[in-house]
């Protein structure tokens, strides 16, 4: 839509409010909201400020003010709010050099686009992420300088079984058997359908919506692919709807990477195809239907994927579900078909407009323009440097002898690692000024300080069960 366009629709919906959205580094969703009188054509051009230092990974306080520019693009109305409202998702702009914010992940994402078409490579790059997510019953967590401990529960918990719930009727998913069971056992089948229903009502394709594989509530719900930046934005509405529908239920998600020790964790399965003019460009007649510049973006990714981890597994949790000799795909190889790898091409079609890379080792706790910008950008360094992604791996992983095995590379096995990765390797993201230095800098230091240290000095509560006794 036009500006003209967005007040024509806003007048259309009785809007009474417009909702302006953005996002912090790490990949949280900030707003906020002014009365329709306030909100006309010069606003596309002029802005809004806002105080960028209480945004975290933002501006320090001597470089605070900020605009936030609405896209009319991405204008839909809130289906949530009770009094009508426009929503629109911004972008960061300098108010004195009117220049759009380096640290900003949408202008990141905007960025990677543009590198795309730059190289001649491609013009667009289709993103397609199934983000896994668990729907609880009760959350409580705490932690101090004397105590630390967190509490999860859903209805479909196995550890619920003995539970008097007056009356207890069972029908609880056992432990990595919770994947596709039919009603009464999958308990959220109504709950998931509204959650597609709402995200149809501002715009967003979805293919299907099921049971994952974990006990307690454990969920999955595919978005059809789009092109990268429109992407980012519908994960950002995704996230919101479904956990807005989940409390409207009394019920509360998390995108944790693994929420529950001694089951499956939740994975963002991405898949990724570079098209240009119209045709799809990892289409071909080599391994698994795939051309050499699909087969020089695995080398790509397969040989940055330490430094990505830092992006698409930007948690510490996330490295509770990255662990060897599990279902996660930390050994890094690729196959057709093989879910134990950590690039699968899949085999559903033999359409070459379906032919696609599923790079399977990110999480939902991503930041979504970051993580797919970084994908691009590993996948376009593996095309422009003609990347050897070296032999398939099509026998499961898990049943290797140690032997076979020693020439797999795997994924960090925790975020300072993952860190470190990203300190020693991240030119390929500098390539256009999509990621700067800044940003890199910025990212690491962030997550050092607010994340890995804050966890690492910590007693753990298991580590009162191994050593209070010694």
């Amino acid at each position: 839509m036009t500006p003209k366009e967005v007040l024509a629709y806003a007048k259309e919906n009785g809007a009474q409010m417009v909702d302006f959205r953005f996002l912090d580094f790490p990949g949280i969703w900030q707003h906020f909201t002014v009365p329709i009188s306030e909100f006309d054509e010069s606003s596309f051009e002029d802005g809004y400020g806002f105080d960028g230092s209480s945004i975290r990974g933002w501006a320090p306080i001597n470089a605070s003010d900020m605009l936030v520019v609405p896209d009319p693009t991405t204008a839909v109305m809130d289906p949530f709010f009770k009094v009508p409202t426009l929503t629109v998702i911004c972008n960061i702009v300098d108010p004195v050099t009117k220049e759009k914010y380096s640290r900003d992940p949408r202008h990141i994402a905007q960025k990677a686009e543009e590198y795309l078409k730059f190289t001649g490579i491609g013009d667009t790059a289709y993103i397609g992420p199934e983000a896994e997510f668990f729907i609880f019953d009760d959350i409580r967590y705490d932690s101090s300088a004397h105590f630390g401990y967190y509490f999860v529960d859903s209805v479909e918990g196995i550890w619920n079984t003995g539970r008097e719930e007056n009356p207890n009727l069972g029908y609880k998913p056992r432990h990595k058997e919770g994947y596709f069971p039919v009603p009464p056992t999958d308990s959220q089948q109504d709950l998931r359908t509204e959650m597609v229903l709402m995200m149809q009502k501002v715009g967003i394709a979805v293919e299907c919506q099921h049971h994952e594989v974990a006990t307690a509530g454990q969920a999955e719900i595919d978005m059809r692919f789009a092109p990268l930046v429109k992407m980012g934005d519908q994960l950002m509405w995704f996230k919101y709807i479904i956990k807005n529908v989940a409390r409207n239920h009394g019920k509360t998600v998390t995108f944790m990477p693994k929420p529950i020790y001694g089951d499956n964790g939740s994975g963002m399965h991405t898949h990724l195809s570079i098209w240009k003019d119209g045709q799809p460009l990892f289409a071909g007649d080599k391994y698994a239907g795939l051309s050499d510049t699909a087969l020089y973006a695995v080398g790509g990714i397969l040989k940055h994927a330490a430094a990505l981890c830092a992006i698409t597994n930007p948690t510490t949790n996330s490295y509770k579900r990255l662990v060897p000799g599990y279902e996660a795909p930390v050994n890094l190889a690729y196959s057709s078909r093989n879910r134990s790898a950590s690039i699968r091409i899949p085999m559903y079609s033999a359409s070459p407009k379906a032919k696609r890379i599923e790079v399977r080792f990110p999480d939902p706790s991503c930041n979504g323009y970051l993580a797919f910008s970084a994908l691009l950008m590993a996948a376009l360094d593996g095309i422009e440097n003609r990347i050897d992604p070296g032999e398939p791996l099509d026998k499961d992983i898990y049943s290797l002898s140690p032997e076979e095995l020693a020439d797999v590379p795997s994924t960090p096995g925790s975020l300072e690692e993952a860190l470190k990765a990203l300190e020693a390797d991240h030119e390929f993201l500098l390539k256009g000024d999509v990621f700067t230095q800044d940003v890199i800098e910025t990212w690491i230091e962030y997550k050092r300080s607010r994340e890995v240290d804050p966890v690492r000095l910590r007693p753990h509560p298991y580590e009162f069960m191994l050593y209070y006794d010694i």
